[in-house]
């Protein structure tokens, strides 16, 4: 017996469905499309289509006494590339409050001696330069939140996850076959196979 979806797959399948209809529907119109198309229960639409808009992944307004929702390809990679401009404002921003204490201390440098006050604007130039490493780290790690590499990741994973799980319908299928037709027990023929008993959980 072939497994339902999980609630990760019917998002995925979901947001695919905007993506490559490049469309706006209403509730009901969906309901009756991601069963056919996407093998979305449709009692499980609404529950899904309203996390995915709580996430910013699909958008909503209402039209006269109508609700709209629609998702195109590109309002993923823009929420992204939104994240990785304010990392960069953060990041620039420090930048410039750095250059202004160094100037500082240097200007004081010039023409007092030491004394517990530079000493103090050390200490803050120090944890300044800490934190700029801190967000040039932050910045590499949304570089590589690539929209394009992780839509293509994120379709590969379910594809994966989709033929595992066939294969898993088929060996069941074949080893109760095989079990009517020869009248060995199940568990006789998958110790000699070396199949462990929780082989099905594929989560």
């Amino acid at each position: 017996m072939a497994k339902g979806l999980s609630v990760e797959e019917k998002r995925t399948k979901l947001l695919e469905l905007f993506h490559e209809t490049k469309d706006f529907y209403q509730l009901k119109e969906l309901e009756k499309l991601a069963p056919k198309m996407k093998g979305i229960v449709s009692q499980s639409v609404k529950e899904i289509l309203q996390s995915l808009v709580d996430d910013g992944l699909v958008q909503a307004d209402k039209i006269g006494s109508s609700n709209f929702f629609w998702s195109f390809p590109s309002q993923q990679g823009a929420m992204l590339q939104n994240r990785l401009n304010a990392a960069k404002e953060v990041q620039a921003t420090n930048e410039a409050q750095l250059k202004e204490i160094a100037d500082a201390i240097e200007k004081e440098k010039s023409s007092r001696q030491d004394n517990d006050e530079r000493k103090e604007s050390l200490d803050t130039l120090t944890e300044l330069k800490r934190q700029v490493c801190k967000l040039d780290e932050e910045l590499t790690a949304y570089g590589a939140c690539d929209p394009v590499k992780l839509e293509e990741t994120r379709r590969a994973i379910t594809l994966a996850k989709e033929a595992a799980l066939r294969w898993t319908d088929n060996f069941g299928i074949l080893l109760s076959h095989f079990t009517r037709q020869n009248g060995a027990p199940a568990e006789d023929v998958r110790k000699y196979l070396g199949v462990e008993d929780e082989y099905e959980d594929i989560y």
